[in-house]
């Protein structure tokens, strides 16, 4: 990368050493760990898929640093020598928006098997999930925005204008698909949107973006790339769909049913012990799950898009029958 120099003086990390860390499917950025010694980490993040704007960069990382700065259990935003949370950098012709951060302490579960700290319990990490979740979503209902920077809402995204482009007639089963969606879209604009339901969420929280501590269970998030505004219970959700993992192979229904609700269960006492969610909401925890799965189906068509592909039928089978159906 020729701007690769430019981008490492921006931010000061002339003497560090950094590699590229490998992108996952679907992946809007590049992003480069960037070290020196023991102590000193940082996340570099190159992006520059050209469907956003400074703004919209500007915008995500004001979110970050004023959750950092009020506490959240965030990594937060280093500006860089000309005091910028963005810099833009020419990159022969193209536009590359660069930001820093933080290096979350700690690392992936996925990195460590998926297995939780020595001598710790599961109901500890679903705790402490929860409360990250909470402190986030608490700061949240305080932050105001630069009038400038303002990150997009649901809707903006979420309509059907936008599904009709994005997801073809044909087949007839997207016909079906796209029907059912602008069903569930009508009872979301019903929801309330009052400032203790509705604001900047993360709105992709799960645990490929967010690092555990296994010395002590403490979380740090990050990857807040995608935050909009939606309803809070929308983390939640998505929460709890990830967490069906940890049952899936559980033979027994009835054991199985159990194990999620001791789970959220937690995950909810966690999150209560920083923030509030009404029952009006929490009962609505189905139509929530419905939400976060058209956000997965539209994530898989707008990937797809961008590389040039068509989305696998396969990829998108359970959550489409889920909603049809």
């Amino acid at each position: 990368m020729k701007a690769i120099e430019q981008i490492l003086k921006l931010f000061s990390l002339e003497d560090f050493n950094w590699h590229e860390v490998e992108g996952h499917e679907g992946g809007r950025n590049r992003i480069f760990v960037c070290s020196k010694g023991d102590e000193k980490k940082f996340v570099l993040r190159i992006s520059s898929t050209g469907d956003r704007t400074e703004m919209d960069y500007l915008a995500e990382t004001e979110f970050v640093h004023y959750l950092a700065e009020h506490g959240a259990p965030v990594a937060d935003v280093i500006p860089s020598v000309n005091e910028k949370l963005v810099e833009v950098v020419d990159n022969d012709g193209a536009r590359d928006f660069v930001s820093l951060f933080e290096y979350a302490k700690g690392m992936l579960l996925c990195d460590n098997g998926y297995r939780y700290r020595e001598g710790a319990s599961l109901e500890e990490y679903f705790y402490n999930t929860g409360k990250a979740l909470g402190k986030i979503h608490e700061v949240s209902k305080n932050f105001t925005p630069t009038t400038a920077h303002c990150r997009p809402d649901y809707f903006d995204k979420y309509n059907m204008e936008h599904i009709n482009n994005l997801i073809p007639d044909t087949p007839t089963f997207y016909s079906d698909l796209k029907k059912a969606i602008g069903a569930c879209l009508e009872k979301f604009r019903k929801l309330p949107t009052d400032s203790q339901n509705y604001g900047l969420i993360h709105f992709d929280f799960s645990d490929g973006n967010y690092h555990i501590d296994m010395a002590n269970g403490n979380i740090t998030v990050f990857d807040f790339d995608n935050c909009m505004y939606c309803w809070y219970m929308f983390d939640l959700a998505n929460l709890y769909l990830h967490g069906e993992g940890w049952f899936r192979n559980e033979p027994d229904p009835t054991k199985r049913a159990a194990g999620m609700k001791h789970y959220f269960d937690t995950i909810l006492k966690g999150y209560k012990s920083e923030t509030t969610i009404s029952d009006e909401f929490l009962n609505q925890l189905p139509l929530f799950i419905d939400m976060v799965l058209i956000e997965n189906i539209v994530d898989e068509f707008e990937c797809a898009a961008r590389e040039g592909e068509e989305v696998d039928y396969e990829d998108i089978e359970d959550a489409a029958n889920h909603l049809i159906n």
